[in-house]
């Protein structure tokens, strides 16, 4: 969604740097191999149902996921979503740590990451764009009849 859209309203605002938040994060191998990785949560108040999670390995392609907010928030502290992602609570010592484990077709990626720094970001998500309010700026009327006539073509 963004304001160029008919029916959206803009909720753009000056940028503000707790949109992003970069967190070193483990991909779970197996039982004792776990491989360093980068990750980039992005936040962006004209999508504010999604959360953009981009993923780098050093010397490794750069991989983006759209991940749900909602679904992370859940994740934090309980078993949250089906299918491609899901993401669960997991205690270890040192530190409370959540799980994500990402599928696409006949691969999957597990990925530790800790509950701290990121339910406090997503908390300020929250602050930005309030739960029950992502689509407040959507004048149905002119989604649904755009909706309704379909894409055109622009020559």
């Amino acid at each position: 969604m963004s304001g160029d859209q008919p029916g959206v309203q803009d909720r753009r605002t000056a940028p503000h740097p707790r949109r992003r938040l970069t967190l070193d994060i483990e991909r779970v191998l197996d039982v004792s191999a776990r491989q360093a990785v980068r990750a980039e949560f992005r936040y962006d108040p004209a999508l504010p149902l999604t959360v953009s999670v981009e993923l780098c390995v050093e010397g490794g392609p750069r991989v983006l996921w759209r991940i749900g907010r909602d679904l992370l928030r859940q994740g934090l502290y309980t078993m949250s979503g089906l299918g491609d992602v899901q993401m669960w609570p997991s205690s270890l010592e040192g530190g409370a740590t959540a799980r994500l484990q990402l599928a696409s077709g006949d691969m999957a990626a597990l990925f530790e990451l800790p509950i701290p720094p990121l339910a406090a970001w997503l908390e300020h998500t929250y602050a930005l764009v309030p739960a029950g309010q992502e689509l407040a700026g959507v004048d149905w009327d002119v989604t649904t009849t755009d909706l309704l006539q379909g894409p055109t073509c622009s020559e």
